[in-house]
């Protein structure tokens, strides 16, 4: 008798397992100080060898372990939401399990060619992911999320370029040696990714995937990559840069504002993600490598959590996204409502959850670091404004009336969906007390002032009392302002002036482009159409061919 074979669940005990399996021997590793070097050489030319590595440490096991728990958690996740009897959700799942695949080949690899192969694998899977809906804006965001990645794959392929001078690709021995050109290549490569400023506007309209990736995407793979790079090429001497601090400071404050005026639920918790992206950036660039490395780990559980549960709401509201229709969801779905409320109050840093012992620990140590005033406000400006979104979207989704239909009923019964945010809501109560006590990493004595040990709790209490004074708020700008920052600063529709300002440009003044045409791509397949015509046409009329020529050579012969 066959037995039909659940690929999900497969698929989720296997990954769940290889966490585990990384979870341990992390910590094993960290333990003993114990890292391990793999290498395979895979091609050789006389002095140019191409290699493939694997290296194994402390920091890259633990990552890996909050990759495949996500994901397993995920992939339990989706067989509820995606459906698994039809053969759209089958791709789907092989799709995610690819996306999964490069981002561990980008984590465990410390050489650049492995690193482009990740990368480059991260966006193609991603506009696969992205389009899987298959619409026009679901187009258009793939498009946009591809092509902004590629910029990304620019800067790499000049690194890789630039690194035969140091004799090697394994980047990780030199970073002491590198230029200080090479660092800025990487932080600008690095910005595409993650999303910073210029390159935000992909984040948001990456929305138009399922709500599954979303949640993998925007806690642990796709925009977690930039910042892990940055990780791995750490050199204090040129991370310590106030233009790039600044700009992940401006990316964490205008992402803030821009979710304080957003009615859709997805766009919400990913202008969120925008924001604590800013703030691992801007504390790497303050020159804190664990507390970043520390956030990026705690942000991936709650984070997925967030995602997670906003996807159960739209599952069962017929997928409603917008948050007006949401009110007193609690009342009928109580258990899910609790879990979103935990990963909402882990964002704010509220004390005692996962994102308070990294988030609380990032702000006070900023204020040992040489910075000015600014700086200073715009870090608590910031805190203050997370607060506010997050209380305006507990406002509207939990106390608001409801909305949405008449009788209108959802029941919070139990299934797969509700078993992996189970897992998540824990991670997001105790990752963060856990990990800082196992690791070490948080044992500094941090002494302040009483008024700003205090502050940062302040900020958060004032932020959820402007939240909720808001939370009826009137378009007190005009509206074309909220138009402009919930388009990016309509950064996609300026790129088409640049476009056709240099088209007409190398057109008419330099003719470039004919030329171009001419002796390039057009003529090289004008040939090639040519040829492949007459080898038809050949094919075709083969047997009179045949006898044709039979008969020319007998006469010859004759």
């Amino acid at each position: 008798m066959l037995v039909k074979l659940n690929f999900y669940n497969f698929w989720f005990i296997t990954l769940l397992l290889v966490s585990l399996l990384f979870l341990y021997f992390g910590f094993y590793f960290l333990y003993f100080s114990f890292s391990f070097f793999f290498e395979w050489e895979l091609f050789n030319l006389n002095s140019v060898s191409l290699c493939y590595l694997i290296y194994l440490d402390w920091m890259s096991m633990l990552f890996c372990f909050v990759v495949f728990f996500v994901s397993s958690m995920v992939l339990v996740y989706s067989s509820v939401y995606m459906g698994y009897n039809s053969y759209s959700s089958v791709r789907f799942l092989y799709l995610v399990l690819l996306f999964i695949l490069s981002m561990i080949m980008m984590i465990l690899s410390p050489n650049l060619i492995s690193i482009l192969l990740g990368w480059d694998g991260l966006g193609i899977v991603s506009y696969c992911l992205v389009i899987y809906y298959q619409s026009n804006s679901s187009f258009l965001s793939g498009m946009l999320t591809c092509l902004s990645n590629r910029l990304g794959d620019i800067g790499l392929l000049i690194m890789i370029c630039w690194l035969f001078s140091y004799g090697s690709w394994h980047f990780i021995f030199y970073t002491s040696f590198f230029n200080s050109m090479i660092f800025y290549v990487i932080f600008v490569s690095s910005f595409t990714s993650s999303a910073q400023i210029p390159f935000s506007c992909w984040l948001p309209a990456a929305m138009s995937a399922p709500t599954p990736v979303s949640s993998l995407v925007h806690s642990s793979t796709l925009v977690t990559a930039g910042v892990y790079m940055l990780i791995r090429f750490y050199n204090v001497f040129y991370y310590l840069n106030s233009y790039f601090l600044l700009m992940s400071l401006v990316t964490m404050l205008i992402s803030s504002f821009c979710a304080n005026y957003e009615f859709d639920l997805k766009s919400i918790i990913a202008l969120s993600t925008l924001s604590q992206l800013g703030l691992m950036m801007s504390s790497l660039f303050l020159g804190m490598l664990n507390l970043s490395y520390f956030h990026l780990v705690s942000h991936a559980m709650f984070k997925s959590l967030l995602f997670l549960c906003a996807g159960i709401y739209i599952f069962y509201m017929n997928d409603n996204q917008d948050i007006r229709f949401m009110g007193s969801i609690c009342l009928l779905m109580p258990y899910t409502s609790a879990c979103f409320n935990i990963s909402n109050l882990s964002l704010c840093g509220i004390p005692f959850l996962s994102g308070f012992y990294s988030k609380d620990m990032i702000i006070e140590f900023s204020l040992y670091t040489n910075m000015n005033l600014l700086i200073f406000i715009l870090y608590y400006f910031s805190l203050g404004l997370t607060c506010m979104y997050t209380f305006r979207l507990f406002y509207y989704t939990m106390i608001f009336n409801v909305s949405f239909s008449n009788f209108f009923i959802c029941l919070d019964s139990f299934n797969y969906m509700k078993f992996s945010i189970f897992f998540l809501v824990l991670m997001s109560m105790f990752f963060g007390c856990s990990f800082s006590w196992l690791t070490g990493l948080m044992t500094s004595f941090v002494l302040l002032p009483f008024f700003l040990k205090l502050m940062s709790l302040l900020f958060v209490m004032i932020g959820m009392i402007v939240g909720y004074d808001m939370k009826n708020f009137c378009y007190f700008f005009n509206l074309n302002y909220y138009y402009f920052n919930s388009m990016m600063w309509f950064m996609y529709f300026h790129s088409f002036y640049f476009y056709n300002f240099f088209f007409f440009f190398m057109y008419k003044s330099l003719s470039l482009l004919s030329w171009g045409e001419y002796y390039g791509a057009y003529g090289i397949s004008y040939y090639i159409y040519s040829l492949s015509s007459f080898f038809q046409f050949y094919f075709i009329n083969n047997l009179s061919i045949f006898l044709f020529t039979f008969f020319i050579w007998f006469l010859i012969m004759i």
